[in-house]
């Protein structure tokens, strides 16, 4: 009876210690956070920024996790340097009060073993709001050239820009905004 006890109890820590969260550290080169929108009824125009950081924690046995991403404000990127200022003004981004904007979640909605969505916090121009991010793909693995772990994604939402105080031409140009974020991060 000790014995199997012991061999219960060795098997049940074991189990622990493999299902322990892993942090992954977000690839900046490979994570690339985009936003489009309706231009005047014209086309639908997009943006993207070129500087992110911060990590992803997932417990994969769990499925469960957390995201912390950083986005540079300053980083907008709309092919045109005149527009990347008025990008930057006080009229949207407002660079420079608000250089970042933020996602934080420590909820990640999971069928199976597939993630499906993440709610959290967005928070852009100082101004904090819940959003769902729908994953439309995900996927987990060594990565070829770094040689550790590495897990990847992309997800989407839309939101209103009127919501982060950032309502300039609003009907013309379009209050929803489609925010979709490809990210890739690596174990650390």
């Amino acid at each position: 009876m000790k014995r199997s006890f012991l061999a219960i109890s060795i098997v049940f820590i074991s189990n622990m210690a493999t299902a322990a969260p892993e942090t992954y550290i977000i690839d900046g080169n490979h994570t690339m956070p985009r936003f489009s929108y309706n231009h005047f009824g014209y086309s639908t125009q997009l943006i993207k920024f070129d500087k992110t950081s911060g990590k992803i924690v997932l417990d994969k046995e769990a499925t469960k996790g957390s995201v912390d991403l950083t986005i540079q404000t300053t980083s907008v990127s709309s092919g045109y340097g005149l527009f990347n200022e008025h990008l930057q003004g006080e009229d949207f981004f407002n660079t420079a009060k608000f250089p970042t904007a933020t996602f934080m979640s420590n909820k990640l909605n999971f069928k199976g073993d597939k993630l499906t969505s993440i709610d959290g916090t967005l928070t852009i121009k100082g101004v904090s709001k819940p959003v769902s991010f729908t994953v439309t793909s995900f996927l987990c693995m060594p990565h070829p050239m770094a040689k550790k772990d590495a897990c990847g994604a992309n997800a989407t939402a839309v939101v209103k820009r009127t919501d982060f105080n950032m309502g300039k031409h609003v009907p013309y140009v379009s209050d929803e905004v489609t925010i979709e974020i490809p990210v890739e991060a690596i174990k650390e």
